[in-house]
């Protein structure tokens, strides 16, 4: 923490309280608040539910494959078993049915090797949080920083630099390149207006968009009933409508109607309410949409992390006083590009600090001035008399059980 922080202007009567006790060299392995890392913590809510949902998905997927192949053999053998088969002809059929089940075994043991990368998965960055309290916060910053990068990059289709960038830190299992390469293929193909993979997406994610009471698919279908307009393939758009349309008409009956009523106006309509239909834009929409239903997925963020910290981080810090021409050069808003970023977030609402004595919990100021140990930790002049009365001269800090003489501290100065 920053025993000498800048000032803030005098207008605003807001104050945040800070306990002190912790280290003023951030260099060293103890110089974090628990309690402030432990908040911390709880941004990292993304970083364990995605590759879960993950997990489950898979699960999902070989639950459904072995009852739809435990369904077809079963039903063979009871459609062989009730009919009047020859000897050969009820050899085939039961070879034919062990080959199946051959096939399902080995696919098993692949789905289950799936499920054991994804539990592994999920195993390893759970013990990567809990290290947080024994590694060197310094290595563990650094690697949350590359997650952190590697999240923005996979958003913004920078994969081989993701990829590489993962490599390098050696932090794959705590990235979500596959997931990212997954939506990657359906977002190409929306941008090259084609909508088959974004449907075989949601097939394969039926229930959980139906839970969610999604509208994606319904969206793709319309879009490809509007390109068969566009083509002008009245007949066949029609058939289309009546195979993929007509079950969405008692919940979408509106939308359904005006993309409908497109038969008749025609692509080179100039009615904007069906023109707007016919505009390139409506690809980029569907892109927007298939992002944010992933995202709401695989319970991720739909900002990248790198934004949502960033603006976390200038809105804190973020005063009018920033602003101002005298404005300190150790306040990181003194430079103008930060002050850029910071332009359309909101000011913070503490403009004025208090120190609080992390063994007293009193303010310390003039009359009681904090002081800091060699260890880099700060706590007040009267509790530090107190406890070296009570200890022959000698100060314990009772954060770290660092042992020193009281005439090794050094006074701290508030301005």
């Amino acid at each position: 923490m920053d025993i000498d922080p800048p000032s803030n202007g005098n207008n605003n009567n807001n104050t945040t309280t800070t306990t002190t006790g912790t280290t003023l060299n951030s260099s060293l392995p103890s110089s974090y608040n628990p309690h402030q890392f432990t908040e911390s913590l709880k941004l990292e809510h993304q970083f364990l539910r995605v590759p879960f949902e993950h997990f489950k998905k898979t699960i999902r997927a070989n639950h459904r494959f072995l009852e739809k192949e435990m369904f077809a053999v079963i039903s063979g053998v009871n459609s062989a078993a009730s009919a009047d088969l020859s000897r050969d002809d009820a050899v085939n059929h039961l070879n034919s049915l062990i080959f199946r089940l051959q096939g399902l075994k080995r696919k098993l043991e692949e789905g289950n090797r799936a499920e054991q990368i994804q539990a592994q998965r999920c195993r390893v960055r759970v013990d990567h949080l809990e290290s947080a309290y024994a590694e060197d916060m310094s290595e563990w910053n650094n690697t949350r920083l590359n997650r952190i990068l590697v999240d923005y990059m996979l958003r913004m289709s920078y994969f081989e630099t993701a990829v590489k960038l993962a490599e390098c830190s050696n932090i794959q299992d705590l990235v979500d390149i596959d997931i990212f390469q997954e939506a990657k293929m359906v977002i190409d193909a929306l941008q090259n207006k084609d909508v088959s993979p974004a449907l075989a997406w949601c097939a394969e994610n039926k229930s959980r968009l139906k839970k969610s009471k999604s509208k994606l698919e319904f969206q793709l279908r319309l879009q490809e009933f509007i390109e068969l307009v566009r083509a002008e393939n009245s007949l066949g758009a029609i058939a289309y409508a009546r195979k993929y349309l007509a079950p969405w008409g008692a919940t979408h009956m509106k939308e359904l109607q005006r993309v409908i009523a497109t038969l008749a106006f025609k692509r080179c309509t100039e009615y904007a309410t069906y023109k707007v239909l016919f505009e390139a834009k409506q690809w980029d929409i569907l892109v927007d949409q298939f992002r944010q239903e992933f995202c709401k997925l695989y319970g991720m963020t739909l900002e990248p992390l790198l934004n949502i910290y960033l603006q976390a981080g200038l809105s804190a810090l973020k005063t009018p006083y920033c602003y101002e021409d005298d404005c300190t050069k150790e306040d990181p808003l003194s430079q103008e590009s930060f002050r850029t970023l910071a332009l359309p977030l909101p000011y913070s609402k503490q403009h004025h600090s208090k120190l609080v004595c992390y063994i007293t919990k009193e303010i310390m100021d003039t009359e009681n001035p904090p002081q800091v140990l060699p260890n880099g930790y700060v706590y007040s002049t009267k509790a530090l008399q107190e406890m070296a009365k009570k200890n022959n001269g000698r100060i314990t800090c009772p954060r770290t059980g660092f042992v020193c003489s009281y005439s090794e501290l050094i006074k701290a100065y508030i301005s």
